[in-house]
């Protein structure tokens, strides 16, 4: 007669645990996510699944089961990517010094971009963030909406400047380190973007493109880019 299973193990007296193979899984997955994070932020989005298996270790086809090509595996990613993005406009919108708040969060997404490469390469290259991350955007457009509303209303930020002129900086700061390969010289240039945004005697002229775009309303998948010139929303055109 066979032996009852002993407590503690799946069926036993003692409460069913969660069997090894589904624990496992879990534990491979985290691995994978882990690998690809660090291949990815290497390499870019060139790299191969293949390549983030052999990073973290595991067979080609583990990687597979899991993920069913890079895609599914970016989608994820990209998806945390902009989790992060949310967060640090986010705080920026909830600072109580609102240049602050905003000085800050330029700089913590400008952080993210340099250190990682897959997430500078979304941002240079938006399609790639279709479906991945579009469940942040109206989240970080209202926290992008809100930092400047609340800027100009301390009088720290130009009257003309709009949400979507931070949008393009952040895209302006990625392209300055993918193109000179120097993970800190985009702050050189925000410092020198900032100091056109903030109010000060020195800026008597008007900004030129004003109907480029009235606010962070782009229209597609292409989210990250202003709207085209003439548009004032997402179809509409002047």
């Amino acid at each position: 007669m066979a032996a009852p299973p002993a407590s503690g193990e799946a069926g036993g007296s003692g409460g069913a645990r969660t069997p090894r193979p589904r624990r496992d899984r879990e534990l491979n997955r985290g691995k994978l996510l882990a690998a690809a994070r660090e291949v990815f932020r290497d390499h870019g989005l060139k790299a191969t699944l293949d390549d983030v298996a052999r990073h973290a270790g595991l067979g080609v086809g583990t990687a597979y089961r899991h993920f069913p090509n890079k895609q599914a595996l970016i989608d994820e990613l990209v998806d945390d990517m902009f989790a992060r993005v949310e967060e640090a406009t986010r705080e920026g919108a909830e600072d109580a010094d609102a240049w602050r708040g905003l000085t800050v969060s330029l700089e913590r997404v400008a952080e993210l971009q340099a250190l990682d490469r897959g997430l500078r390469e979304v941002v240079l290259h938006s399609d790639r963030t279709v479906p991945a991350g579009l469940r942040h955007r109206e989240q970080i457009r209202r926290n992008v909406d809100l930092v400047v509303e609340r800027a100009k209303e301390q009088g720290v930020l130009r009257a003309d400047a709009e949400p979507w002129d931070l949008v393009v900086m952040q895209q302006m700061l990625a392209a300055v380190t993918e193109r000179s390969g120097r993970p800190d010289l985009w702050r050189r240039y925000l410092r020198l973007l900032l100091d056109g945004l903030r109010v000060g005697p020195e800026h008597s002229e008007p900004l030129p493109c004003g109907d480029y775009g009235k606010r962070f309303d782009p229209p597609g998948p292409n989210w990250i880019g202003p709207p085209p010139p003439g548009t004032d929303g997402p179809t509409g055109r002047g």
